[in-house]
């Protein structure tokens, strides 16, 4: 193959991958890969379209702004673009962006920090806030104006002449913020998040604004995107006149005369972004004067006028003194790094995650090893590589759960190792309220601060023993009278008549979520079949494969669920398919068919439609695959419908559906 040819291949390979990534960080705030990494990517990509002209592509993620809006908000389309910056990695780069200007008289240069947030636009009509929305693509962003208003810093009313001005800004999370609510987060059971842009991302793009007003947001506002009724000279009279309206601008911007005065300001930034109490993700240097951006121009996604001065991750040298192991609450066990402590991003640091065996393999990491530690993100510290080995072995990952001492598994599609014993004290938490929860046995009046006290009063350390609570057991818990004791062992005694299909879901088997366990039990009738069944019984039904197969066996294999499942059905709880005329389809129109739903259905929940399907006779399936009769498509369909369509998989609408039930 020519150099040309692979430089197309690579071209197009480094477009779907940056693409994946940059969705992941701006559409779904949940970033799989670091910056530095990112702009990696997104560095030999822009050097190959350099080199190779021919391959130049408007819809480049080199030439596109990285988000896009969303379907939850109305749009916004944005009179005056708004922007990325064009990113630079050394003091060559910056210098060769000065002299770009040396053959101006008397031009400057404003150095700021650069936050690392969300950017948003603010509107304000004779001194009043009236829209606020965020970048999107930087054409087309989100109306977030009620989130906005949520946030304290952000005036709702400025002192100014100006009968129209449109500002920019960037919403971020403080770091004791952030630590505070994952802290939250993971005791809760809910997802955490990597990082506080992330974090403040998705805190400011919520449906309900009482959930950003929790959050403690705040913005740095840096630029007048428009202005009727003022007239500025400069960049920096412009957040001189910000700062007198009330904003928080910028902190501590710099004027520079040349680049020697520009790389002093990049560099003490640089010393100081680990004292400070949130994150910055560089420096940025803009042209002062407004009249010489004019000048100077912009390309379809950066101005001319400015750069984006990366700093590379600080690193430091350190000896891994242990390993030790803990067991999360989904069962994974995960290695964490004990070190010498050291200095890093400005906080002291003694312990990282190792993340998995594959993770510590491939970097050979030992116990005793001298490591390159740094901090991801400036946030999260990880071992970056192995500077010098000590006397220590290759380490290898305990084979059975050190806090149950059960056999732990790999699963197919994981790197990490699971452990699957549903009464594991380490998973104990986790694994009761899923249990109890709307969708598995339905409790009511069992939510997390009841099971906490229930397990640490010793009253529970399973699921079963929900089944031999008694009224003065709950009695004696706080916030639990009498009457609240009575209707909790009510819906216990309750759930114990639930289809078989909600017991299956309420076990908590990887991969296996509500259409599955509904399957599951249309399929086997009884839970004794479902647990003698083979793997090759499970890839027979639609919609299944070899991971969900090999999960179930595995789950099944473990002495622990299956005395659980003993021990539920000596309590009397629900192990088969009921007969009664309450379980007959209203019609048989749908026999025979296996659906397959995605996308926003309009009028109707995908709940409601699959209830719907199984009604009238028909199967409802996970995934998309040669055995499915059609597709349920709403809007935002995605992936399910492009498979549809490869497959040659019927489409269907509600209307359609309808029709066929007519």
């Amino acid at each position: 193959m020519s150099d040309k040819s692979s430089a197309a291949v690579r071209i197009s390979e480094l477009r779907k991958l940056i693409e994946y990534h940059s969705n992941a960080y701006y559409n779904s705030d949940s970033p799989e890969i670091e910056d530095d990494e990112y702009d990696a990517l997104m560095r030999e990509l822009r050097d190959l379209e350099k080199k190779y002209p021919e391959f130049s592509d408007e819809n480049s993620p080199t030439v596109k702004v990285g988000g896009n809006a969303s379907s939850k908000f109305a749009s916004v389309v944005h009179d005056v673009a708004m922007q990325s910056l064009q990113d630079v990695f050394s003091m060559d780069e910056v210098k060769e962006f000065c002299e770009k200007f040396s053959g101006y008289s008397d031009v400057e240069y404003v150095v700021e920090r650069k936050i690392d947030g969300l950017s948003v636009s603010l509107e304000y009509t004779n001194g009043v806030l009236t829209r606020g929305s965020t970048r999107g693509d930087g054409r087309t962003g989100e109306d977030i104006t009620e989130n906005i208003l949520t946030i304290e810093s952000i005036p709702h009313k400025i002192d100014t002449a100006a009968e129209f001005l449109e500002v920019r800004g960037e919403v971020y999370m403080p770091r004791k913020t952030f630590a505070a609510l994952n802290a939250y987060q993971e005791e809760n059971g809910f997802k955490t998040f990597k990082n506080p842009r992330n974090a403040a991302a998705g805190s400011l793009r919520q449906k309900d604004a009482a959930v950003t007003a929790s959050r403690g947001l705040d913005i740095f506002v840096f630029n007048v995107q428009q202005v009727r009724g003022a007239e500025f000279k400069t960049h920096s009279e412009s957040l001189e006149f910000l700062k007198g309206c009330g904003f928080h601008v910028s902190p501590e911007f710099t004027v520079a005369k040349n680049f020697d005065e520009v790389a002093a300001a990049i560099n003490k930034i640089g010393e100081l972004r680990g004292e400070l109490e949130y994150d910055i993700d560089g420096a940025v240097v803009k042209i002062n004067s407004l009249n010489l951006r004019e000048i100077a121009g912009t390309t379809s996604k950066f101005p001319k006028w400015a750069v984006a001065f990366k700093y590379p991750p600080e690193q430091k040298e350190t000896i891994l003194r242990d390993i030790e192991i803990t067991v999360g609450r989904t069962g994974v066990l995960t290695p964490t790094g004990i070190f010498d402590p050291v200095l890093l991003a400005g906080t002291s640091v003694g312990r990282a995650s190792l993340h998995n065996q594959d993770y510590i393999s491939q970097k050979d990491i030992r116990i005793g090893d001298l490591v390159v530690l740094r901090k991801a993100g400036e946030i999260i510290p990880e071992v970056v590589s192995v500077a010098k080995h000590g006397d220590g072995e290759p380490y290898v990952m305990p084979e059975v759960c050190p806090s149950c001492g059960e056999k732990v598994f790999r699963l197919e599609d994981e790197a990490a190792l699971r452990c699957l014993n549903p009464e594991c004290p380490a998973q104990l938490t986790r694994n009761i309220i899923h249990f109890a929860s709307r969708d598995a046995m339905d409790i009511d009046g069992m939510g997390p601060a009841v099971v906490d006290q229930l397990i640490n009063k010793g009253l529970i350390s399973s699921p079963a023993d929900l089944y031999r609570l008694t009224e003065q057991d709950i009695a004696g818990l706080e916030r639990m009278g009498k009457k609240s004791a009575q209707n909790l062992v009510a819906a216990i005694e309750k759930s114990k008549s639930n289809p078989l299909h909600k017991l299956i879901f309420a076990l908590g088997i990887r991969h296996i979520g509500e259409t599955a366990s509904r399957q599951l039990a249309d399929e086997f009738k009884n839970m004794q079949a479902l647990m003698n069944a083979s793997p090759e019984d499970f890839s027979a039904i639609e919609g299944f494969g070899e991971v969900m197969a090999e999960s179930i066996c595995d789950y099944f294999s473990t002495e622990s669920a299956r005395e659980l499942i003993e021990r539920l059905a000596e309590f009397g709880v629900n192990m088969e398919v009921a007969n009664s005329e309450n379980d007959e389809p209203a019609s048989d129109k749908l026999n025979g068919l296996t659906f397959v739903i995605t996308g926003t259905l309009d009028g109707m929940t995908r709940d409601e439609a699959k209830a719907l399907i199984i009604a009238n006779g028909g199967k409802v399936a996970a995934s998309v695959s040669k055995k499915t009769s059609c597709l349920l498509a709403g809007e935002k369909a995605g992936s399910k419908l492009t498979k549809a369509e490869q497959l040659g998989v019927r489409v269907i609408g509600l209307d359609e559906l309808n029709d066929m039930l007519k």
